[in-house]
């Protein structure tokens, strides 16, 4: 039997749950690993903060040169988030010739070039399958077992926050408000919730999937975001008569050689996998030329999904020789592919407007659109008021440039009071 030691940086929520999978299924990790597992230190900031598990006091450090130095530990897990100080702890510890686990998203996505250069050059191993979708194999499964693909788009539910309040908002009828502090009181957001429900996340780990997907560096402000702040139950109720799911979608597709990436909300048909997925699950859908269809399901947040992903990444490691040489270590190369301005994308989109209840606005509205090579599919008009009343429209397919100056100039008539919501439609994806 072989032993390895590791060290653990930050004992949070995925500390903790490492921690937990580690002692409780230690026979079934020395099976499948060929080594046991000891952890030799664990970095925290604060030694007496009380925490859910018992860890021995002698293990506990504030001292990160604890670690660094001590050459007895061959594999670093960082745990900490946020890019500083734990990039330059990743780093640190891959100069010092020791394997890196990360679950650190925003590290990965904004300063991941540097980190895998670093891994590179020192011949070490850098493994991050907890930084996407928690405990979904989705790193590795386009790593590993889709690489003889051409993979042609990747669209996923990635963001478990956004998906329980779209489901709160779906099911039972909440308002967005509702529903958001609903997922607050579960701890499913924040109490600044500003990175979920505005995107943010969910374009971190887009960055992360186009990157393995197209083998290219993603810079993260390429990625148009909005949120899903202005999905109101109206948008949700005509998206169930039209035969749709709204979802927050994170998208990456392939276009003529250049990447399209973009995070928003989406209309889906309500008959495709996605929009099945309900709750904090998350799920990646995934099309390769030669595999097809296929889509990866899961929790996507949790400390035991995200632990066991990160234990996961500990025994690829150990399964892929934990003292290999630098000339066999694997390689982080990467090509250059162009991202497409978003105004070049095309989708359908679903336009709801409010106008005034007066002759003729309806037929201007829709020669704009015609003016501007936007095709509608569908128009309704509900209510009857002597004042206001809401128009629907459902495109066809168009570019987003045409529909913006569409809709600029729909801003423009007097008729109109605004335009409420603009919400992406994807046909497409099934």
């Amino acid at each position: 039997m072989n032993n390895v030691k590791i060290a653990i940086l930050g004992l949070g929520n995925i500390g903790q749950g490492v921690w937990k999978i580690l002692n409780t299924n230690s026979e079934e990790i020395l099976k499948r690993s060929g080594y046991k597992i000891e952890v030799a230190k664990i970095l925290v900031r604060d030694k007496n903060k009380a925490r859910a598990v018992d860890v021995p006091e002698g293990l506990i450090t504030t001292n990160p040169d604890d670690i660094f130095n001590d050459d007895s530990i061959r594999i670093v897990v960082e745990l900490m988030g946020g890019v500083h100080p734990a990039k330059d702890y990743m780093i640190k510890a891959i100069r010092n010739k020791k394997h890196v686990v990360t679950a650190n998203k925003l590290a990965i996505a904004t300063e991941g070039e540097e980190i895998f250069k670093a891994a590179d050059e020192e011949g070490v191993m850098l493994y991050y399958e907890a930084s996407v979708a928690g405990g979904i194999p989705v790193i590795h499964g386009i790593n590993e077992s889709l690489t003889a693909n051409k993979i042609q788009q990747v669209m996923g539910i990635i963001n478990g926050t956004t998906n329980y309040i779209l489901t709160k908002m779906a099911h039972e009828g909440m308002d967005f408000d509702s529903a958001l502090y609903e997922a607050q009181q579960k701890g499913y957001a924040e109490a600044d919730p500003t990175s979920d429900v505005d995107g943010y996340d969910a374009v971190y780990k887009l960055a992360i999937l186009a990157n393995l997907a197209f083998g290219t560096r993603v810079d993260v402000n390429s990625i148009y975001r909005e949120g899903i702040r202005n999905i109101k139950q109206v948008d949700i109720q005509y998206a169930k008569e039209f035969g749709y799911t709204i979802k927050l979608l994170a998208i990456v597709k392939e276009i003529d050689g250049a990447l399209e990436l973009r995070v928003h909300p989406t209309m889906i048909p309500s008959r495709h996998p996605l929009a099945n997925v309900n709750d904090s699950f998350n799920a990646i859908f995934i099309k390769g030329n030669a595999v097809g269809d296929l889509m990866l399901y899961g929790r996507g947040a949790g400390d035991l999904p995200t632990g066991s992903a990160v234990v996961g990444d500990i025994i690829s490691i150990l399964r892929n020789n934990i003292d290999l040489s630098s000339s066999n270590a694997s390689r982080n190369n990467h090509w250059s592919m162009d991202v497409n301005n978003i105004e070049y994308a095309q989708s359908e989109y679903y336009i709801r407007i409010t106008v005034r209840d007066v002759p003729g606005v309806l037929g201007r509205i829709s020669t704009i659109f015609g003016d501007n090579n936007v095709s509608l599919s569908t128009v309704i008009q509900k209510g009857n008021s002597k004042d206001f009343v809401p128009l629907v429209f459902i495109t066809h397919k168009t570019s987003e440039g045409d529909m913006r100056k569409a809709i600029k100039a729909i801003e423009g008539l007097q008729s109109v009071l605004r335009i409420e919501n603009i919400i992406r439609v994807e046909n497409s994806a099934i």
